[in-house]
């Protein structure tokens, strides 16, 4: 039976939003990126081992490199004329940004002196992407509408001999966004922005096994999080604002939570049950409670103009937002420290 926490949650978001001392997260840092211009950005990733942040200055054609140790900028890479998502390979110490600002490209970098060491071409429209750090493959999004196709493609990238090894091809969809990968098995998730569905891969054979249909309840499905131990995934459908919670072994959907029609990175912390929705004018934090299908909205942290992009480090128990140049506010990342 399909539930919803609306009423919970505004309750929440009055009388009870005095009661949140001290809060789910903590603003703890601000990380100058020095003499960005106005625009936005896509994505995080991590190199944990060598404790560096890489962020897609989309529209800046660069990707920032932070030092995790001492929460400063260390270096710009050039390369990118609009990189959107990537991946590290800490094994062969490779960097794999995804870029469609020129030729649709996986570009590769050596993750030491930064060098460009080559691109793998893609169709149009190369964005989304999600990485498998214990089979070391990268997944990459492209074709489409865009490509003036009828379906799109999840290229497959090995990172350790840095080519493409396959694709696997999604048949009547014209545009990807977020996935998600289950560890303990081989499906993979896959949203189809405008088919307001949730494509179900089994990346092993390569092919569509499902498609779920979240219409009933939203449309325009970006980002996604996936709380594997609960079987739930967490697909935020920006028309007309919520998250639906779907039930990942069977596809039902189990409820829905209210939530901005911005949101552009979602996360699933599974150490603290919590589920992170950075979004506009603030970044949304659920609390599982219990086995249940109970969410209690612990806060709502304000944050800035269009600040849509963010990454959990949960090994270091840090949330990370990237806040645009915007007219006189200076381009930074603000470090959050998660309060258990």
């Amino acid at each position: 039976m399909k539930k919803s926490v609306a009423i919970g949650v505004f309750l929440l978001l009055g009388a009870g939003m005095r009661a949140q001392v001290p809060g789910p997260l903590k603003l703890i840092q601000s990380i100058p990126l020095g003499d960005l211009k106005d625009g936005d950005f896509d994505h995080f990733q991590v190199d944990f081992p060598g404790r560096r942040l890489f962020l897609a200055a989309e529209d800046n054609s660069a990707v920032e490199v932070i030092d995790l140790s001492t929460n400063k900028l260390i270096h710009k890479i050039m390369g990118s004329r609009a990189p959107h998502s990537m991946a590290y390979n800490p094994d062969s110490k490779k960097l794999f940004v995804v870029d469609d600002g020129g030729p649709n490209q996986v570009e590769i970098y050596d993750g030491t002196s930064f060098d460009f060491l080559g691109a793998i071409p893609m169709s149009a429209h190369a964005d989304a992407s999600v990485y498998d750090p214990a089979g070391k493959l990268f997944y990459v999004g492209n074709g489409g509408r865009q490509a003036k196709q009828d379906f799109c493609l999840i290229s497959i990238v090995d990172t350790t001999a840095g080519k493409k090894i396959g694709d696997i091809k999604i048949e009547g969809a014209d545009r990807v966004e977020a996935m998600a990968l289950e560890r303990s098995g081989t499906r993979m998730f896959v949203n189809l922005y405008n088919k307001a569905a949730v494509a179900v891969i089994d990346r092993q054979k390569r092919i569509v096994t499902d498609t779920w249909s979240i219409a009933q309840e939203g449309r325009n499905n970006g980002s996604m999080a996936f709380d594997e131990a609960g079987h739930r995934l967490f697909v935020h459908a920006r028309d007309p604002g919520k998250v639906i919670v779907i039930d990942s072994q069977s596809g039902r959907i189990v409820m829905t939570l209210p939530a901005a029609a911005m949101v552009d990175d979602a996360v699933y912390d599974p150490k603290y049950k919590r589920l992170y929705l950075a979004g506009v004018p603030s970044i949304s934090v659920f609390q599982r409670i219990g086995e249940g299908d109970r969410y209690d909205l612990l806060g709502q942290i304000p944050s800035a103009f269009h600040a849509v992009t963010a990454f959990l480090v949960p090994q270091l128990d840090r949330y990370y937002l990237a806040v645009n140049h915007h007219g006189n506010t200076e381009a930074v990342v603000q470090v959050y420290q998660v309060i258990p």
